[in-house]
């Protein structure tokens, strides 16, 4: 999720830090005020800023991830989606630095928001959805970079408050090149399949039918989550979708079993930091590492260099981070990601031992 900005970097705590009821700048019992059950090990922070990608490519890449789905708001100039879209060009600049893929996931509500704010025409809701992806397929999916399945690229659309399923058919016969696209949970006519996502008032019983009712469809992207609590009723916004218990770590095991026992060519991680909906892998004061720590057990557990990657890596960005907060030697420390990039950890562990003494 690209959506966090932070006073430090944006110059305002943005919405999803503060879901207009929570102060960050505010600390009680050493904890920072969000909208959300848990805490980001690093803090609240900024999804601009290139350090925080960094750490959060680079724990990715040690657990075992390949990429990101990134949440795309398209290309329009109402609410926040300028800055998102920002935030996601410099991630995906991030993408390629470091040697991962991506994808998008596009939020085709942004339509229908635009169409009740009379800033765009009930006629023009296709010609707008194939704009934005023809926006995509010049600038993103042509990337070495990017995610393609049977040689097209890979795209997701989020729930049901956009586009039609007749509205997607026509969409998608719009454009120039074929692509290959995933709807929320059921496949659309015009879809190759669906992804999953957790629904709190089945929980574990929804993806174990997701599962079934996928093996319909040509192609799926189980899911794999830790937990489900969000702040919505907390902070004054609306319901409670519900929950789903963490249970001590046996959610998130549980689910990523399943989806790795499917063989699925795509798994996702839900969510990296959707903090607001507790559903963040991404290390938190609460959890530690422990979800990435399993993650890295079940990825890489079967790799010939296996015994190279030890959970302790996981920290690693975390202090390449730091020492960028401090303001080591950046050649230094450019030299210690790109390292922790290659897998080199070896060279990247001398080299940020070395300028931490160095900062003393």
């Amino acid at each position: 999720m690209p959506w966090y900005q932070s006073e430090p970097v944006s110059g305002y705590w943005g919405w999803h830090w503060t879901m207009n009821s929570q102060n960050p700048d505010r600390l009680e019992d050493g904890r920072y005020e969000l909208a959300s059950h848990f805490r980001p090990l690093i803090g609240p922070y900024d999804s601009s800023d290139e350090h925080v990608l960094e750490y959060h490519l680079l724990l990715m890449k040690l657990a075992g991830v390949d990429g990101v789905i990134i949440d795309w708001y398209g290309l329009s100039d109402f609410r926040d989606y300028p800055q998102l879209h920002r935030a996601s060009v410099e991630l995906v600049r991030q993408v390629e630095r470091l040697g991962m893929t991506f994808a998008i996931c596009y939020e085709d509500q942004t339509i229908s928001a635009l169409v009740d704010e009379d800033l765009l025409d009930e006629t023009e809701r296709v010609s707008h959805a194939v704009s934005e992806i023809e926006w995509l397929a010049r600038n993103w999916f042509s990337k070495e970079s990017y995610l393609d399945l049977d040689g097209a690229p890979v795209l997701l659309s989020f729930g049901l408050d956009g586009l039609s399923d007749s509205e997607w058919s026509s969409s998608l016969q719009k454009l120039a090149m074929p692509v290959a696209y995933f709807s929320e949970h059921h496949k659309r006519t015009a879809a190759i399949g669906a992804f999953d996502w957790p629904i709190p008032s089945e929980g574990i019983a929804y993806v174990e039918r997701f599962q079934a009712e996928s093996q319909q469809w040509p192609h799926s992207i189980p899911a794999a989550f830790p937990r489900f609590v969000d702040f919505y009723e907390q902070a004054g916004v609306g319901r409670s979708w519900g929950s789903i218990p963490d249970d001590n770590g046996r959610t998130f095991r549980q689910t990523l079993d399943l989806a790795l026992d499917s063989q699925a060519p795509i798994i996702q991680l839900v969510t990296w930091n959707d903090w607001g909906e507790g559903t963040a892998i991404e290390p938190s004061v609460e959890f530690g590492y422990r979800d990435l720590e399993y993650l890295q057990k079940r990825l890489k557990g079967q790799d010939a260099g296996a015994a190279l990657i030890r959970s302790a890596d996981l920290r690693l960005p975390y202090k390449l981070l730091q020492l960028r907060r401090e303001g080591a030697n950046t050649d230094r420390l450019e030299e210690a990601s790109i390292a922790l990039a290659r897998g080199d950890l070896r060279r990247a562990r001398e080299v940020l031992d070395r300028e931490a003494l160095s900062q003393k």
